[in-house]
């Protein structure tokens, strides 16, 4: 069964689309990164190291309820066996049965969350051929600096994601800091990607940060100033980190590759 954490009357549950080791070395993927680096991480986060010194990584998404209301889903996973991640992903992902498990059918959702346009965000955004927006009754949401790099971040974008959301009358585009009910604002976030953004839950005197790729390893929670190798703009994705670390702590961390779901951050 999926992992559930509620936040007064909203229920947060982590859907695992698929896991598995990492295409590159983990000292590759963070270079700046010392052994006490390292260790730090994998004593505070085991899962995410093999025996033999490996990165193995989860690939979530995550569904917002409150009360029994409409759900909201961030970021889409790493989709069917034909999806875009499928060169370096472990696919096919299980995304539509964690939603079963979680009682969630894909019609119920009335909003999609897209916290950036990497291929292991997106994998159930759109699926078939022609491609139709996974979830049929959602608005999907986009930073329009997001958007407005989808062509570099992967030339196939445009016909195989936008396009198909256009059509469908279901992308919606917003500029910036976005509340999308008192409890649930969106956040930019730039860095890894130019319009990633991540979500943050509020209710009474708690938190929960929908992190995206915010960070992507432990070790960038031991030392946020740790740049990953995947990063669009290091030095942006630095900022946007030590900014809502520090500005939205204490809070529950929920992250896409950490080997737990629910971090508290401190």
């Amino acid at each position: 069964m999926p992992l559930n954490r509620t936040l007064g009357s909203i229920t947060v549950t982590a859907l695992t689309d698929g896991e598995g080791a990492f295409f590159q070395p983990r000292a590759e993927a963070f270079p700046q990164a010392t052994a006490a680096h390292w260790a730090e991480a994998d004593r505070r986060d085991p899962d995410s190291v093999t025996a033999d010194g490996q990165w193995w990584l989860p690939f979530r998404s995550f569904a917002i309820r409150a009360g029994d209301g409409p759900v909201t889903v961030v970021d889409a996973g790493i989709g069917p066996a034909d999806a875009p991640a499928a060169s370096w992903a472990p696919v096919p992902g299980r995304l539509p049965a964690e939603l079963a498990a979680a009682g969630i059918d894909p019609a119920d959702v009335d909003t999609v969350v897209l916290t950036h346009l990497h291929s292991d965000h997106i994998g159930w955004a759109v699926t078939g051929t022609p491609g139709r927006p996974y979830f049929p009754n959602a608005s999907y949401l986009l930073q329009r600096a997001e958007l407005d790099a989808a062509e570099t971040l992967n030339p196939g974008l445009p016909a195989g994601l936008i396009a198909p959301l256009r059509a469908a009358g279901q992308l919606r585009v917003v500029d910036g800091e976005t509340a999308l009910t008192p409890a649930v604002r969106l956040l930019p976030t730039p860095g890894h990607t130019p319009g990633h953004q991540s979500v943050l839950l509020t209710s009474a005197d708690e938190r929960m940060l929908l992190t995206g790729d915010l960070l992507v390893h432990m070790v960038q929670l031991v030392d946020p100033d740790l740049a990953y190798a995947h990063e669009e703009d290091p030095e942006q994705a630095r900022v946007s980190r030590r900014a809502a670390l520090n500005t939205h702590s204490p809070t529950v961390l929920a992250t896409p590759h950490l080997g737990t779901p629910f971090t508290p951050h401190h």
